[in-house]
């Protein structure tokens, strides 16, 4: 299995280098963006050192954390945020007639450019914040598991796309508000907004529970954020799969090289 994930990677990889010019273009571009933001809260902190226990820093860390972790499920699994499309117009034909495991080779057949401006803004973060191994350890496990949790949710909700037909534009609004909601403080909300941050767009859970895990790490915390991870992962191809029976083909003919 990982030397069919390798094989695509590295194909997927090499067809980014035919188009140097747009990788490199939409790469820097998702860099510029997200340094925006970041400016925007430092003006924001220099005049409210404090909000909500919140400190520059912890911004820092969250904006590395969401950006790692929506960078690399986008950089390695591209077609996440497609799934909808594709069932909707019938393009899962081809991966069908495919050994490996239908939604795994749907994820990994693309790779978005502008991730690895997400991945290089995290990882610059965390060379500004970091401090030592124990950091960097921390940092690749809510990474990962972030974006488990991002792979997941976006799969659950595309999977409707299995039962009412166009679930397109309910994904992209769920994937616009839970990408939103990972770069703000998880404290500003209270109430019922807050709790939904935690269940039904799990965002909290994310990048603004890890900055918490980060500051002061504990084993509890670490097995339940791994097991949210799981759930979501498991449940999300547990429906995909059930989805499946409900398929209709497009009966589109393609060849991949």
């Amino acid at each position: 299995m990982f030397r069919f994930l390798w094989a695509y990677w590295r194909a997927n990889w090499q067809g980014a280098m035919e188009f140097r010019a747009s990788f490199l273009t939409q790469a820097v571009s998702m860099l510029l963006n997200n340094s925006v933001w970041i400016v925007f809260w430092w003006l924001y902190f220099s005049r409210f050192p404090v909000v909500k226990g919140w400190t520059m820093e912890d911004i820092l860390w969250l904006w590395a954390i969401a950006a790692g972790a929506v960078g690399w499920v986008s950089a390695f699994f591209g077609n996440v945020f497609r799934l909808a499309h594709m069932i909707a117009n019938g393009h899962l034909d081809l991966y069908l007639t495919m050994p490996k495991p239908v939604l795994l080779h749907l994820l990994v057949s693309r790779m978005s450019f502008s991730a690895w401006g997400d991945i290089l803004f995290a990882w610059i973060l965390f060379a500004a914040i970091g401090e030592g191994w124990l950091d960097l350890v921390k940092f690749l496990a809510v990474q990962l598991l972030g974006g488990i949790i991002v792979l997941g949710v976006m799969i659950l909700v595309q999977c409707l796309a299995f039962v009412i037909g166009n679930a397109e534009g309910i994904a992209q609004q769920v994937q616009i508000a839970l990408l939103t909601f990972t770069t703000y403080p998880i404290d500003i909300f209270s109430g019922v907004p807050r709790i939904l941050l935690f269940t039904v767009l799990p965002a909290g859970l994310i990048s603004s529970m890890p900055v918490t895990f980060i500051r002061d790490f504990s084993w509890s915390a670490a097995l339940w954020a791994a097991g949210v991870a799981m759930f979501f992962l498991l449940a999300s191809v547990w429906l995909f799969r059930k989805g499946l029976r409900r398929y209709e083909s497009g009966n589109m003919i393609g060849l991949r090289m």
